[in-house]
């Protein structure tokens, strides 16, 4: 089954450009991204700070299976409402670096609407691991479920 999140990554490019429709109003979409209380169901994680605004920070944590948990953090250097957000996301203890983000959102009808990522990684080898990962099939499970909780919400 093809996945809803579409993923485009270019040869020897350090980025990555990731695409998905909702079937939920800009206000929705956007919403999930900002309510501490929503992005904790959809992402399965706690959130420790979630400061929306310019100079903002934010603190993730998940606990995996075997009970070990895992941070999440960055900053939020733009913030502007149903439009987008441009934030840094770095996993702790991990060999990857601090990657860049902009995150864009837009209203396509009433009822439906559209998130493009565009992220930067410090290299083509960091992305390339990246890609390695279950990155695609993680990421397009989280968006089913953001758009499964947050469609309730209407």
């Amino acid at each position: 089954m093809e996945l809803k999140t579409k993923i485009h990554a270019e040869d020897a490019k350090q980025e990555l450009v990731i695409t998905r429709e909702f079937d939920l109003p800009l206000e929705l979409l956007f919403k999930a991204y900002e309510e501490p209380e929503i992005v904790e169901q959809w992402m399965g994680t706690k959130v420790i700070k979630l400061e929306n605004k310019k100079h903002g920070s934010w603190q993730f944590i998940t606990t995996d299976p075997k009970g070990n948990e895992h941070g999440f953090n960055g900053t939020i250097h733009e913030f502007v409402p149903n439009q987008k957000i441009t934030r840094t996301f770095e996993m702790e203890n991990t060999p990857f670096p601090v990657q860049l983000e902009f995150l864009t959102f837009e209203k396509l009808t009433a009822n439906t609407s559209k998130l493009t990522m565009h992220i930067v990684y410090k290299s083509v080898a960091d992305r390339n691991q990246m890609l390695q990962m279950p990155f695609a099939q993680g990421l397009n499970m989280a968006h089913n479920r953001l758009e499964s909780i947050v469609s309730k919400l209407k």
